[in-house]
């Protein structure tokens, strides 16, 4: 049964002035593992962008309620390069309350736009 449904997209062009005007914010948005690609080199700002529409997506498959912590969602690659959420915290506990027992997501990028889909799954 499905839950919720979020999507999202974020200017890409936008998305990087932010990080860039604003010291510490990517620090704030993002654990390291989503900051870095699995050889240790910082993660392209198409990317960034897009886990970043991908948690704004989860938010709104919750309800959107207050008091959600950004580092309490992350977004993971398989092997396979399909994204995967792992939540903690306070991701979590609003997760546990709605009965949401699997996530399902999608990320893209192209033409200057980062775009995420989230489901939900109870």
């Amino acid at each position: 049964m499905i839950i919720g449904v979020g999507i999202d997209v974020a200017e890409i062009e936008r998305f990087a002035a932010s990080l860039e005007r604003t010291p510490g914010l990517a620090d704030r948005l993002f654990t390291k593992n989503e900051q870095l690609l699995p050889g240790g080199e910082p993660r392209g700002i198409a990317s960034l962008a897009a886990r970043f529409a991908a948690k704004e997506a989860l938010a709104k498959a919750l309800g959107a309620p207050a008091g959600l912590v950004w580092l309490d969602a992350e977004v993971t690659t398989e092997d396979t390069g399909q994204p995967r959420l792992t939540v903690t915290g306070s991701v979590a506990r609003r997760a546990a309350e709605l009965g949401v027992r699997g996530w399902h997501v999608s990320l893209s990028h192209d033409a200057g736009i980062a775009s995420a889909v989230v489901i939900a799954e109870g």
